[in-house]
């Protein structure tokens, strides 16, 4: 092994050691709400939501008892909605959140649909200097979701962003097996970590949908519209700041709806879209010809086998800091003038 390569898996080891947590690490919201304070910090939640009405209002009633009216940890909840066809924005906004449909934010640009795109506009609509996103399909929440996520963030100054990672029951008809989910993580992302930045591969699910990051590192990363973007993000954090800007928290269990394997491989094609730019733009391989958007799959209805194909392209969002508009509302609510080439911390 190049010795190079040997350095990378040591300091991956070293790193998993001092930046892997458990939520119960920061259980004592008091003392949360005290580093908050002094750090004089706002904090925002951010629920991206698409047709989970059944979900999302125990996840708001919660969050709000819980972390808002109980401990001050949040200053803000909000729904990103990508255009629900149920009541998603009804129950979110009956329950106290604040709750806008993405499309209506930044109206002027192309409109795309996708969960990252939630993401990017969550940037510019919400107020917290760190922004906590937490998915609106779990089963079994609880407060720790959130306080598990800003807890290293609040503790120390070094990181920036914090993913969330869990056992994840595989849900298949009415049995709940005790160990599994995670299937694009293992069969794609680890391995593509694994090859091309290996220190990466030491965070245990890279493709979950809880994290929290400060807003200054957020707001200079490119964001893939749909589900590239937690790899992308994961790869750009690196690039830009370090292994050691990044920690994860240990949240227990996350329960929700696992989606079929059709479904996956659309999912695992933006991220390889998303993923092979990186890693030729930071020269991990050679440059590659130019990626088709066209993923092929079959369905099979007894003999008849059904050639089905799906246009899919992983577009990027530029860095937020880059839009006038963003730099506007910023300037506005914080007094102070950014520019694009503002260095983060």
């Amino acid at each position: 092994m190049p010795s190079e390569a040997r350095a990378g898996e040591a300091h991956g080891a070293a790193w998993l050691q001092r930046n892997t947590y458990h939520h119960s690490d920061f259980d004592d919201l008091g003392d949360l709400i005290a580093a908050k304070e002094r750090l004089g910090a706002s904090i925002s939640l951010c629920i991206p939501a698409l047709n989970e009405a059944l979900t999302i209002g125990k996840e708001i009633v919660i969050f709000r008892s819980e972390l808002m009216h109980r401990y001050p940890l949040l200053d803000e909840i909000a729904v990103l909605d990508s255009g629900s066809t149920d009541a998603t924005r009804d129950v979110a906004g009956n329950f106290g959140a604040d709750v806008y449909l993405a499309e209506e934010i930044l109206p002027h640009l192309p409109r795309h649909r996708g969960k990252g795109e939630n993401l990017w506009k969550a940037i510019y609509q919400l107020r917290g200097d760190i922004i906590v996103y937490v998915d609106a399909d779990i089963r079994n929440i609880h407060p720790r979701f959130v306080y598990g996520l800003v807890g290293p963030l609040l503790a120390r100054p070094e990181i920036g962003y914090v993913k969330a990672f869990y056992d994840r029951p595989m849900a298949m008809a009415k049995e709940r097996q005790p160990a599994g989910g995670g299937r694009v993580t293992e069969i794609l992302v680890r391995p593509l970590f694994s090859l091309f930045f290996p220190e990466l591969a030491t965070i245990i699910q890279p493709l979950s949908g809880e994290y929290a990051a400060r807003r200054d590192v957020l707001e200079r990363l490119q964001f893939p519209i749909g589900y590239g973007v937690e790899t992308s993000h994961l790869i750009d954090v690196y690039h830009r700041h370090g292994l050691d800007a990044i920690a994860q928290t240990d949240l227990d269990r996350r329960v929700h709806y696992n989606q079929d394997t059709q479904a996956l491989g659309k999912m695992a094609f933006r991220i390889l879209q998303a993923f092979l730019r990186r890693a030729t733009a930071q020269g991990a391989i050679s440059a590659i010809p130019d990626l088709g958007t066209a993923l092929h799959q079959f369905q099979a209805r007894d003999m008849d086998y059904e050639h089905v194909v799906s246009e899919i392209e992983e577009i990027e969002r530029p860095p937020m800091i880059e839009l006038a508009e963003y730099r506007e509302r910023r300037a506005e609510l914080s007094g102070t003038e950014l520019r694009p080439d503002d260095r983060a911390r």
